[in-house]
């Protein structure tokens, strides 16, 4: 039971473990993993409904489809893979590290294969909770937009404002309502920046 609570106190830290991305923008107040998480769930429960998918595996996929970074920590995916701190391939192997050796403490088969399922991307479910991941961001990014939580001028990515944010997100969509989705918040944020 030791290993279990010490597991559960890793777990706890992403609500501590910030979301680098923003972090790399100077939002003034980043959001947690854990906040991204639970709006993940929350994007998941609230636009699955009309997917053919199973709910109840989805939102499961949606709750652990970031706790290896409570080992980790939050690996940004940059638009430029030069500016990356792991390449995909790296990023890959250390959260699968780092997911079996919690879902292992916790004797929890099915975290890891709720995890891999989300990695792989190929189940319906999967494919859903990948798509609510960027809208959040997306979202987020409309947010601190709208609210002007961050100074453009202080950052080195190369992109205006939380330009990289959407381009990052484009290409990672897996079903036509994400994309559609996506269009509209996109849309919103570019009307905000006019």
């Amino acid at each position: 039971m030791e290993t279990v609570i010490e597991t559960l106190l890793k777990a706890l830290e992403l609500k501590d473990e910030k979301r680098t991305g923003q972090e790399i923008y100077n939002i003034s107040e980043p959001d947690s993993v854990a906040g991204h998480s639970w709006n993940v769930v929350f994007l998941t429960m609230l636009f699955g409904e009309g997917e053919d998918v199973n709910m109840k595996k989805a939102l499961k996929i949606a709750t652990v489809h970031d706790l290896a970074e409570a080992e980790t920590g939050d690996i940004a995916k940059r638009a430029d893979e030069d500016k990356q701190d792991l390449s995909d391939e790296e990023k890959e192997v250390e959260e699968f590290e780092a997911i079996t050796g919690l879902s292992e403490s916790l004797n929890s088969h099915e975290i890891r294969m709720l995890w891999k399922e989300y990695e792989d991307c190929q189940t319906p479910e999967a494919r859903l909770v990948n798509d609510m991941d960027h809208i959040e961001k997306c979202l987020t990014a409309l947010k601190n937009e709208k609210e002007e939580n961050y100074d453009p001028g202080e950052n080195d990515t190369g992109f205006e404002n939380l330009d990289e944010f959407f381009e990052t997100a484009e290409k990672e969509f897996k079903t036509g309502f994400g994309e559609e989705l996506f269009n509209e918040i996109k849309s919103r944020y570019e009307d905000e920046r006019e």
